[in-house]
């Protein structure tokens, strides 16, 4: 009887962890994507426009086929780098640099039933 308590709590909290996660994994694609350097936006791009442009000379921003990355970064760690390319999601974050990429023009989940 124990056992299946457990067992009940753990699967009752993996489902809760997996609603909460769900949102954060994507969703359907951005059309815009904007960039912040210093918490100040400095540019919206087109994610259907191909270009590639220098942040600040510390970060490069390429956007291809819909999506948008950091290809290459002065910084130490990479992260925003290793992120790669993305359509929707988390933002694309670059700390030592202080750059800030967030996708605008998705629809937002507002409840998952």
């Amino acid at each position: 009887m124990k056992t299946k308590y457990w067992l009940l709590c753990f699967a009752l909290l993996a489902v809760i962890c997996a609603l909460f996660t769900l949102p954060l994994l994507g969703g359907e694609a951005a059309e815009y994507a904007e960039i912040y350097s210093g918490g100040t936006l400095i540019k919206t791009v087109a994610l259907s426009i191909d270009q590639e442009f220098t942040v600040d000379g510390r970060n490069t921003v390429t956007v291809k086929d819909g999506r948008i990355a950091v290809t290459w970064a002065e910084c130490p760690d990479q992260y925003c780098v290793k992120r790669g390319f993305r359509s929707s999601g988390g933002d694309i974050v670059c700390l030592p640099n202080r750059l800030v990429i967030r996708f605008a023009g998705e629809q937002e989940i507002d409840a998952v039933s």
